[in-house]
C-alpha cells in the first residue's frame, strides 16, 4: 500500500515531539536556562534592517540571554545605496564582519554571481562566529547565500517573513529559504498557512507579526514629523500634500517593469505634487530605472527629491503623512497601511500580497493616463489604518521563540507531509462554493454521512443500516460518500476532505482501525483512509468517535476556547476525549481517553471489555437496559404511568420513566449509576485536571446534576469548582469528523 509520509515516526515518538513543542520552556533544567544563546543576525539591505533592527535592539537588551553577532553583506555596502551600513553603526551595534558581495553589473548574471561571492566568503565567517541560530529575512538573493550557508554548515536558521506571496522571482527565493530554515517568524495567517502548506513542522512556526510595526505603531505619530517633511521635501510643503515614490525593477520581466517606471514617472511630473521618489534597489533592472530617472531630469526637476536611503524612523513620518504613495516596494502594501495612508500599486511585484483596502492595484500599468487617473482617485483620501502584519509585539514573541530552541534536538530538519497521496484532480472555480467537510460516522447500527458547512451546519445527511460483514460495510461507506459528493456538486458545496469516526481504538496517523468495539463486527486492522481516499482523490481522517466528539467540543461546542476539557460520551457505551493545551490526546498505543473503562469498583458488574467495575459497566446505556430487563423480569419495574407494549423491548427509557414516577429500584439503580460515573470522573480530575467537562449523548442531561453532586463530595478542594456542562450539539460524532476536515487549512497533519 503506497504511503505518503516522506518520514515515519513511532508512536511514541510523535507523542513526545508534539510535547515537547508546548512545554520546551518550562522544562529546560537550570543549567540550560544559563546558557546564552549565540545569535547571528545577517542584514544585507536597507529594508531588512527596517525588520531586523527591532529584534537585534531585543537580543541587545536581555544580554543574560543572548550573545549577538552582526553580519552585514550586499547594497549596504555600496556607495550608489547609500552606505546604509552607517546606519547600523550609528544604532550603536557592533558589526563582527563586513562582506563585500555585490557583483556590479545589476543584471541577472550579476546577481547569480553575487550569491556565488557570497557563498565563497560566508563559510570562513561563519565558522569564525559559531552561532547557534542565524537569522535571516526575507526574499532576497543574499539572504538565499545566507540560508545555503547556514544550511551546509549545521547551523540553525530563523528565517522571518517565510510564507508569503509576491508574484515574483522573490516567491521561488522566499520559499527556498523557508525550506532551507529550521524555524519560522511569519508575520500573517495565510503566511503560516501557506507554510504548514510546504510541509513545515507547525511547531516550528511562530505567527509573530512583522517586527518593523513593533516601531512604526509606536512612533509614527512624532510631534517632530512636520520638521522631517520639510527636511527632505522643502520648507513649502505640508502634510498630506507630497507623494512618496519607490518602485523596484520586476527580475522576472525588466523591459516591462521599465516601462511601467517610466509612466510613473510621466504621471507624477503631470500631477504636479512635491515627490520623494526614492532610487530603486539593487536587482537587475535597477540601472535602466535609474537612467530613465535622469534621462528625464529627475533629480533636477523642482518636484523631486531623489535619495538613496531614508533612515526608517524617518520613512515612517513621511509615508504616514504623504498625501499618497506609488510604485511597487512592499512597503505600500504593508507598512502604509497602519497608517491609513492611500497607495497605487504598479505592476505584478507585489500580486498576492495580502493589503489593506488603502491599496489601489493597477496591474496593467500601461498607459500613463491609467496611472494618473489612479493618482487622482487616491491623492489625498485616509483609509482606516490595517494591522493585517503586526499588533506591535512581534519583537517579544520572536525572543521568546529564540529562548525556547531546544539545542539538543536533532537539527535534521523533518517536513510534515499529508497523511493522503496527491492525486490528480480538475479544480473549479468555487468562489460561491461553500467550503464543506464529508463526515461519516460508524455506529453499531447505523451508517451515517453528512456534508459538513464551516460553521457546522449539516446541509444534507445520509443514514443506512450498518452491515454485519466487512465486505459490506466497506462497499456501502463508498457508495454513500459517492452519492454525496455528487449531491454537493447541486448544493453548491466543495468538499475539502472526509472526516471518520468509529468506535474502537484508531491509529489516526495511518487512518487504521486497531481494535473495534463489540457492536461493529468484523472491523479490526481495517485502513479504513486507503478506500476512501483511492475512490474519491480526497484526503481521509480517521479517529475515535469518543476523540470526535471532544474534537466537535472544540471547534463548535462547549469547548471552544478551552485550553483543557474532557468530553465524556454517555450513550450505548461510555467513551470521551481529553483536550490538553489545545490538542486532543491519543496516547503511546492510541488507547488514551478510554473513559468508559476507567475502574470504579473491584467486584462490580461485568464490562464489555472483559473486566468488571468499569465506570461503563454502570453508567452506560447498555448497562442501564440491563438493570431494567432484570427488574422486568423480576415484576420490580412496572408503576402506575408506565405502560410497554407486547412486542416492545425494554430499554434504559423506560428506567429512567420508572424512577421519574417513584419507582424506588429503579431510583436506586440510577443513583448508583450517577454515583459510578460520578467517581470515574472525579478519577479523571485528578489525573488531567481539566478545567470543564462536557457530557455528550442521549443520557447527558440526566447525568449533569448527579455527577456535579459527586464532584462536590468526593473531589479534592481544588478540583470541586470545575464545571460539568450537558453539550448542545446534536451531531457530536459527525461535527468532530467534520472538524478533522475543517482545520485542515491551519494544520496539515491530525
Amino acid at each position: 500500500m503506497l504511503r505518503c509520509f516522506c518520514i515515519r515516526e513511532t508512536h511514541e515518538a510523535y507523542y513526545l515531539r508534539t510535547q515537547r513543542a508546548r512545554e520546551k520552556v518550562e522544562k529546560m533544567d537550570e543549567n540550560k536556562r544559563k546558557r546564552k544563546l549565540r545569535v547571528c543576525v545577517a542584514t544585507c539591505n536597507r529594508a531588512d534592517y527596517s525588520k531586523l533592527a527591532p529584534i537585534m535592539f531585543g537580543i541587545k537588551a536581555q544580554p543574560e540571554c543572548f550573545d549577538l553577532d552582526v553580519v552585514v553583506l550586499g547594497s549596504h555596502l555600496i556607495d550608489d545605496y547609500g552606505n546604509t551600513f552607517r546606519m547600523i553603526e550609528q544604532d550603536d551595534f557592533d558589526v563582527s564582519s563586513k562582506l563585500h558581495t555585490i557583483v556590479r553589473g545589476e543584471d541577472e548574471a550579476a546577481m547569480v554571481e553575487s550569491v556565488g561571492l557570497a557563498l565563497v566568503k560566508l563559510p570562513d565567517v561563519l565558522h569564525r562566529l559559531n552561532p547557534d541560530v542565524l537569522v535571516v529575512h526575507g526574499d532576497r538573493f543574499d539572504a538565499l547565500a545566507l540560508a545555503t550557508a547556514a544550511a551546509l554548515m549545521n547551523i540553525r536558521i530563523l528565517h522571518l517573513e517565510g510564507g508569503e506571496v509576491s508574484g515574483t522571482i522573490d516567491d521561488s527565493i522566499r520559499h527556498a529559504i523557508s525550506k532551507l530554515a529550521h524555524y519560522h517568524a511569519c508575520c500573517t495567517r495565510s503566511a503560516e498557512q501557506h507554510l504548514i502548506a510546504m510541509c513545515e513542522d507547525h511547531a516550528r512556526i511562530l505567527l509573530a507579526g512583522c517586527p518593523s510595526y513593533d516601531k512604526l505603531l509606536s512612533a509614527h505619530r512624532r510631534d517632530d514629523y512636520m520638521d522631517i517633511i520639510r527636511a527632505w521635501l522643502g520648507d513649502n510643503v505640508k502634510e498630506q500634500n507630497y507623494i512618496v515614490a519607490l518602485q523596484h525593477p520586476v527580475t522576472t520581466d525588466i523591459k516591462n517593469s521599465i516601462k511601467i517606471y517610466e509612466l510613473m514617472l510621466d504621471a507624477l511630473i503631470s500631477f504636479n505634487k512635491k515627490t520623494l521618489i526614492l532610487f530603486p534597489n539593487i536587482d537587475a533592472g535597477s540601472k535602466e530605472m535609474v537612467r530613465v530617472m535622469r534621462k528625464k531630469g529627475i533629480e533636477q526637476h523642482p518636484n523631486f527629491r531623489a535619495v538613496k536611503h531614508v533612515p526608517f524612523e524617518q520613512f515612517i513620518q513621511l509615508v504616514s503623512h504623504a498625501g499618497c504613495m506609488i510604485g511597487n516596494s512592499s512597503c505600500g502594501v504593508r507598512e502604509a497601511g497602519a497608517f491609513g495612508t492611500p497607495v497605487i500599486n504598479l505592476g505584478t511585484r507585489q500580486t498576492g500580497r495580502e493589503t489593506g483596502e488603502n491599496v489601489l492595484h493597477v496591474r496593467d500599468a500601461d498607459t500613463q493616463n491609467k496611472i494618473y487617473h489612479a493618482l487622482e482617485l487616491q491623492f489625498g483620501k485616509r483609509y482606516p489604518c490595517s494591522k493585517i502584519y503586526g499588533d506591535g509585539n512581534a519583537v517579544p514573541r520572536i525572543l521568546k521563540f529564540l529562548q525556547s530552541i531546544d539545542l539538543d534536538e536533532p537539527l535534521q530538519k523533518t517536513f510534515r507531509f499529508p497523511p493522503v497521496k496527491e492525486c490528480i484532480s480538475q479544480d473549479i472555480d468555487h468562489i460561491l462554493e461553500t467550503q464543506s467537510a464529508l463526515a461519516v460516522d460508524l455506529g453499531g447500527t447505523n451508517l451515517r454521512v453528512a456534508i459538513v458547512g464551516m460553521k457546522g451546519d449539516i446541509v444534507k445527511k445520509y443514514i443506512q443500516a450498518n452491515p454485519k460483514t466487512y465486505e459490506d460495510r466497506i462497499e456501502r461507506i463508498l457508495k454513500m460518500c459517492k452519492e454525496a459528493v455528487i449531491d454537493a456538486v447541486g448544493l453548491n458545496c466543495r468538499i475539502l476532505g472526509v472526516g471518520v469516526s468509529t468506535g474502537g481504538r484508531v491509529n489516526p496517523q495511518e487512518g487504521v482501525i486497531l481494535h473495534s468495539t463489540k457492536l461493529i463486527q468484523e472491523w479490526s486492522s481495517v485502513d479504513i483512509r486507503t478506500p476512501i481516499s483511492d475512490v474519491l482523490h480526497l484526503p481521509v481522517w480517521v479517529d475515535n468517535d469518543g476523540n470526535c466528539a471532544a474534537l466537535a467540543e472544540k471547534k463548535f461546542g462547549r469547548g471552544k476556547g478551552v485550553e483543557n476539557f474532557v468530553t465524556i460520551i454517555t450513550g450505548t457505551g461510555i467513551g470521551g476525549g481529553v483536550i490538553q493545551h489545545g490538542e486532543l490526546i491519543h496516547g503511546s498505543t492510541f488507547c488514551a481517553a478510554e473513559l468508559g473503562h476507567i475502574m470504579v469498583s473491584l467486584e462490580g458488574p461485568e464490562c464489555s471489555c472483559g473486566s468488571r467495575g468499569c465506570m461503563e459497566a454502570y453508567a452506560s446505556g447498555l448497562a442501564l437496559q440491563r438493570e431494567a430487563k432484570r427488574l422486568h423480569d423480576e415484576d420490580l419495574l412496572m408503576v402506575e404511568g408506565l405502560s410497554l407494549k407486547n412486542d416492545e423491548v425494554v430499554n434504559a427509557g423506560h428506567l429512567i420513566s420508572a424512577a421519574r414516577l417513584g419507582n424506588s429500584k429503579a431510583g436506586a439503580v440510577l443513583r448508583t449509576a450517577g454515583t459510578a460515573l460520578g467517581v470515574g470522573i472525579v478519577n479523571i480530575l485528578h489525573t488531567v485536571n481539566p478545567s470543564l467537562v462536557v457530557l455528550s449523548g442521549v443520557l447527558a442531561s440526566f447525568y449533569e446534576s448527579p455527577v456535579q453532586k459527586v464532584i462536590s463530595q468526593r473531589a479534592l478542594s481544588s478540583t470541586q469548582g470545575i464545571k460539568v456542562v450537558t453539550s448542545d450539539l446534536e451531531e457530536p460524532a459527525l461535527l468532530g469528523a467534520a472538524s478533522m476536515v475543517l482545520d485542515y487549512t491551519t494544520r496539515r497533519i491530525y
